[in-house]
């Protein structure tokens, strides 16, 4: 049996095995980065081993290190997780010859199904080869990995190569791996898969479907089980087509099988040889935990019993630290506090006060509900998350709750195209609540009036301004004898955590932490803003600056100082938590300075281009 295992991986995913792992008695060893060496992960493993370095490149993409690290702390098995070397046939070699039991499936089955481009042609499909205009639109894919990246849409041929330059970049930055190959892109299918569950004995289980059209960049949002709303033969389809896949391959533990449905079809995109992000939702249906399963499995135990039967609706939503409204650019700096209601499942690689940095991914936690059916499953996960204080970096959390309350997506009618349709209306308006700016302002406020605040006449009104999903609020009040007030409530109370105000007969309360500039209102999250603009914190107009973190890993070819550029011309690229970002010309003009170089390492607002308008 096994008694000890060493997760390949960080975050989130690691502190989930390790939770199963401590139930099953089971010890546990971490391995870190240099910049995950205070990470939840690393802290709550029994024992930890240091991969110098930081880049995933350095680090938790070194096989090498990991093996060794498993022996030299003394574990008998190893479980990758998901991405990184999760689907790495070589790493599940080397830790088989190792003397190590690993906790995933034959490296021949990662080895078939982990290279999309083979994947496809064991399902009797292949890739395109020379594209033409009628082939368009076309998706360039990245053969290793998942996650989103090392894909692109292309729409004109004249894209196409900058799309497959961009796409293996990203793919060998994220996975080692820069192979790319090109498909049929399907216009608004629903992303629709099947999770797998063999043993070495014979048997596949297909524990249901999953919904994950929500998705951005290629990347999943929200995802359900089971898939609402499909035909029961086209469910039927999707499991043969799912167990075909699996029998194909002789596969072992979990896997995914995924597919685009459109016009009642169903098109195999791939077979994921490890476990999904989106594993709970399935759990909570199906009451079975599936890293319990793999380890069963690895320690060589048939699946006991019959297929569980399903069990209700659940939906998961992942958390991420990044401004959906600016391109959906990643966040960094201090969590200072991330709190979710009961009755919902949270898996998290964070705790209040961790560092969010610049090198992985920026999910901070998926939060799930489970409940009898799924109206009651979007209502209690948008009610949590609703309710949820989450406070440091600009989030996806307000995106969340909208999502899950839109006409569309409740009605089961959501595709992969949701969030190129309705991001903009999503992500439009103030503060969730419009008297949080005031609150805000009467929580700082707290405390001065004792000092002379008022007198006997009238005080001049006090102003100040917030900033919020692109926004300024300006409040006013007052310090009067009675304390604060200001028009149109009542100030029932003020201090520096908790205001309550009484509006039209009824009263609410806000809880408020300050942290710096960065001030949360219950959920509404505001930036302080000065009452006099620094002239120095002035720039130049056409200014680019640094919207995150990063580094400069590409300037497009012959751009220099002098240069003509139109309108949404890509500029330079920035690397930041693993995806690549483009910095594209703002309007024609000329390009009036280029103050990086390639291989820079940039902060937020860092001056990356000027461009002067025509």
């Amino acid at each position: 049996m096994i008694s000890s295992v060493l997760v390949a991986n960080r975050g989130e995913i690691a502190c989930r095995v390790f939770r199963t792992c401590r139930e099953a008695g089971i010890r546990t060893v971490a391995v870190h980065s240099d910049a995950d060496a205070h990470a939840l992960h690393t802290r709550t493993a029994d024992t930890a081993v240091r991969l110098p370095g930081s880049t995933p490149a350095e680090t938790y993409l070194r096989g090498d290190l990991i093996v060794k690290a498993a022996v030299a702390a003394g574990a008998d098995a190893v479980h990758p997780g998901y991405g990184f070397l999760s689907e790495n046939a070589d790493f599940a070699r080397a830790v088989l010859d190792a003397g190590l039991v690993w906790i995933g499936p034959p490296p021949e089955a990662i080895e078939a199904m982990a290279s999309k481009t083979r994947a496809k042609e064991l399902m009797g499909l292949a890739p395109l080869g020379e594209v033409t205009e009628a082939d368009l639109p076309v998706l360039v894919k990245a053969a290793a990995g998942g996650g989103g990246r090392g894909m692109r849409i292309v729409r004109r041929l004249v894209d196409l190569d900058g799309a497959l330059e961009g796409a293996r970049a990203e793919a060998a930055s994220a996975f080692g791996d820069g192979e790319v190959f090109v498909e049929p892109y399907v216009e608004n299918g629903r992303h629709v898969e099947v999770q797998v569950l063999a043993d070495t004995h014979g048997t596949v289980w297909t524990l249901g479907t999953r919904d994950c059209s929500l998705q951005r960049r290629h990347q999943k949002v929200i995802e359900e089980a089971p898939a609402p709303g499909l035909p029961e033969e086209l469910e039927r389809e999707l499991h043969t087509l799912a167990v075909r896949a699996a029998r194909a391959v002789d596969y072992v533990g979990a896997g995914t099988v995924e597919f685009l449905v459109a016009d009642g079809r169903a098109h195999f995109l791939e077979m994921n040889t490890r476990l999904q992000v989106e594993h709970p939702v399935t759990e909570a249906v199906f009451g079975i935990d599936l890293v319990a399963e793999q380890i069963r499995i690895a320690e060589g135990h048939a699946l006991a019993g019959t297929l569980p039967r399903p069990d209700g609706h659940a939906v998961e939503a992942r958390l991420y630290a990044e401004d959906p409204a600016r391109e959906w650019a990643p966040q960094t700096g201090t969590l200072h506090r991330l709190a979710v209601p009961e009755g919902v499942r949270l898996d998290t690689g964070y705790t209040d006060g961790d560092e969010i940095g610049v090198h992985y991914d920026p999910m901070l936690a998926k939060v799930v509900a489970h409940a009898p059916t799924r109206a009651e499953a979007l209502r209690r996960l948008a009610g949590a998350l609703e309710r949820t204080a989450v406070h440091g970096p600009a989030t996806n959390r307000d995106l969340l709750v909208r999502s899950l309350r839109h006409e569309e997506f409740t009605a089961g009618r959501m595709d992969t195209g949701f969030y190129d349709r309705h991001l903009a209306a999503l992500t439009d308006g103030g503060p969730a609540d419009p008297h949080a700016p005031l609150a805000a302002a009467l929580a700082d406020a707290h405390g001065r009036s004792r000092f002379g605040g008022w007198r006997n006449l009238p005080s001049q009104p006090q102003t100040r301004r917030y900033a919020t999903a692109g926004e300024e609020h300006e409040v006013h009040y007052r310090h009067t004898r009675d304390g604060l007030t200001a028009e149109g409530v009542r100030v029932v109370h003020a201090d520096a955590a908790l205001v309550v105000l009484e509006v039209d007969g009824v009263q609410r309360r806000f809880e408020v932490a300050r942290y710096g500039d960065r001030v949360h209102v219950n959920a509404t999250a505001l930036t302080a803003l000065p009452r006099f603009p620094d002239p120095a914190a002035q720039r130049a107009p056409g200014s680019l600056v640094a919207p995150m973190p990063g580094t400069v890993v590409r300037i497009a070819d012959g751009l220099e100082p002098g240069a003509a550029v139109a309108a949404g011309q890509p500029i330079l690229w920035l690397e930041a938590m693993k995806m690549q970002h483009r910095i594209t010309a703002p309007a024609d003009g000329t390009l009036t300075s280029l103050p990086v170089t390639v291989g820079q390492q940039v902060q937020v607002g860092t001056l990356l281009a000027v461009v002067q308008q025509a």
